[in-house]
């Protein structure tokens, strides 16, 4: 028995009976497990900061329990899409995408032909809208913001130098996956293109080497977290190639390698290091929820639910690893 399926996080059993035994989302007993997401202690703790009007009393993009990160972590969770009460939240994320104050920021980004602004905020928001059953007409104006800010080589970057040419992992990734969300819930095309070219930016450099000497680009994209926010690693990477469609992409296999080289002898996957702080006070970078801390020696089983899917989908046997 995969000691996950006894987790007391139904959102990873949920992710482990969806993906890696392949039970249908709309029997009966997983749509009753999803919706016990919606009252989990992790998702009561996302949500306790809310007011009467549901709004939380922080800037949208106060890390990481203003709106903007909430919704991302409830997509992250599956919780159930299309809850009314979260409207509150989504308000608040396109107050802030759409101010002035933003627009007026991309007009001052663009340097040199080219838009350096942090396209992972968008990325993100259409990420969770589009998979939380909370879009509306304005998502597609977020779409359309990410394909002609796109650089030439498939990706994004804020690097306000007006020599830098290159685009960034930690600004394309994504952008990509919420491209991909949104390709996939309204079978648009051009979205659909442009994570395409977006995925090619990762391929071509095996998701964490140098494209000029083949180098490894960060010690850091080879440890794993949970959650990344926007940061890297390529277990994140490899989750959002997996949800795009890009698994079987040979030039996935090195990081497969490199992830299946990180399992510990129980079979599950260590956190090596993490982006939060838990505390219940509302200071930058911290969270009042607990995503299972780090231990080289421990698994954790956010990782460990993550590391399986994408190994699975990847045509890894993961029902013999001793879970």
């Amino acid at each position: 028995m995969n000691p996950l399926l006894e987790c007391d996080e139904p959102s990873i059993r949920y992710k482990i009976r969806l993906h890696l035994y392949g039970e249908s989302p709309d029997s009966a007993a997983m749509q009753q497990l999803q919706q016990s997401i919606q009252t989990s202690q992790r998702v009561r703790r996302l949500l306790s900061e809310r007011g009467a009007d549901g709004m939380i009393p922080h800037h949208a993009y106060h890390k990481w329990n203003g709106a903007h990160w909430v919704l991302v972590m409830l997509a992250e969770l599956d919780y159930p899409p299309g809850d009314s009460d979260l409207i509150p939240l989504r308000e608040q994320v396109y107050g802030y995408l759409f101010s002035a104050q933003h627009v007026r920021s991309i007009k001052q980004k663009t340097i040199a032909g080219r838009v350096r602004m942090c396209a992972s905020i968008e990325g993100n928001a259409i990420y969770a809208l589009s998979k939380l059953g909370l879009a509306d007409e304005r998502t597609p104006e977020l779409v359309a913001r990410l394909l002609a800010w796109q650089w030439p080589d498939g990706g994004w970057n804020c690097d306000k130098n007006p020599l830098t040419q290159v685009s960034s992992f930690t600004e394309s990734l994504l952008p990509l996956r919420g491209l991909a969300q949104y390709a996939q819930v309204t079978g648009d095309a051009p979205a659909a293109e442009a994570a395409a070219r977006t995925a090619e930016v990762f391929l071509q450099r095996h998701l964490f080497r140098r494209l000029s000497n083949g180098v490894v680009m960060n010690p850091d994209f080879l440890k794993l977290h949970y959650p990344c926010y926007w940061h890297y690693d390529i277990l994140m990477a490899l989750k959002v190639l997996n949800e795009a469609g890009f698994i079987a992409d040979p030039r996935c296999g090195e990081a497969l390698d490199q992830l299946r080289s990180k399992q510990l002898s129980d079979g599950g996957f260590p956190a090596e290091g993490k982006f939060y702080r838990v505390t219940d006070e509302p200071m930058n970078r911290c969270t009042r929820v607990d995503w299972g801390g780090t231990s080289r020696k421990q698994m954790n089983p956010f990782v460990t639910a993550d590391a399986l899917v994408v190994l699975k989908a990847a045509g890894h046997n993961t029902v013999s690893m001793g879970l």
